[in-house]
């Protein structure tokens, strides 16, 4: 059975695009940010995250997280490992989500989690959950068009496997075993959804993210799914954006 798990955080502040797309039912991490730095006041929810998916999979359930922030997919895979499974993560993102401190421009930490998940730049959010580095092996990044240099270079000299296009993410090419597929819904093309934070031009359109999803679905492999959502509601007046998350998440 699936469980829909909520985290209306966007970091340390509430997301109103997650409380969009929350149902009844849905359990609700409700914890607040701590103190300390953006990357420190994240810890408590990021360890109660970790404590639900570790019950949901020990459990026998499948794990269907709404999310924030990519951040959060850091104490997904922890509470997972927790339950004694090690999947390879599967990450469809617009970005790369590869940087550290020494390659960002921004400094943005939503762009630093699938490097900090391989044991790359800062890793307190890391040991906040008692999170140990994924073999690169274990990742597989797909689409990935808007990286910034010194990111590109980490990812291309990196062992994580990289399909730059999502029609080249070949389902029944991935790896043996449990898969955890993690889906940016900014990975669709911004011209029809135009009011994500980080839009990122070009990309495939909703049937094609749609079909890729289903695609790896259909392996029957899949044992854990979040999404991120994030796009500003203001800006969203005819909910174009909303509607073209929800219907490419009609794959999963």
């Amino acid at each position: 059975m699936d469980v829909r798990i909520v985290v209306p955080m966007f970091l340390d502040r509430a997301s109103e695009a997650v409380k969009r797309m929350q149902q009844p039912g849905d359990v609700v991490v409700a914890e607040e940010p701590g103190p300390g730095e953006q990357i420190e006041s994240v810890a408590p929810i990021h360890r109660a995250l970790a404590g639900k998916i570790r019950t949901v999979v020990e459990d026998g359930n499948r794990p269907f997280a709404i999310l924030g922030d990519c951040c959060q997919v850091i104490p997904m895979m922890a509470g997972i490992e927790r339950a004694g499974i090690k999947p390879t993560l599967v990450w469809l993102d617009s970005h790369g989500d590869f940087n550290t401190w020494e390659t960002t421009p921004s400094g943005f930490l939503g762009g630093m989690p699938l490097a900090m998940l391989t044991g790359r730049g800062d890793q307190r959010m890391m040991a906040a959950v008692g999170m140990s580095p994924m073999a690169d092996g274990r990742v597989v990044l797909s689409d990935g068009r808007d990286l910034d240099p010194g990111e590109r270079d980490l990812v291309e000299s990196s062992g994580i496997a990289f399909a730059p296009r999502l029609e080249d993410l070949d389902a029944a090419a991935l790896p043996e075993g449990p898969i955890y597929l993690h889906f940016d819904s900014d990975i669709i093309d911004a011209n029809v959804a135009p009011a994500f934070l980080y839009p990122a031009s070009g990309g495939p359109s909703v049937e094609a993210v749609r079909k890729a999803l289903e695609s790896i679905m259909a392996t029957g492999r899949v044992m854990a799914i979040s999404t991120t959502v994030g796009w500003n509601v203001q800006k969203d007046a005819g909910r174009t954006t909303e509607t073209a998350v929800r219907a490419a998440m009609a794959g999963l």
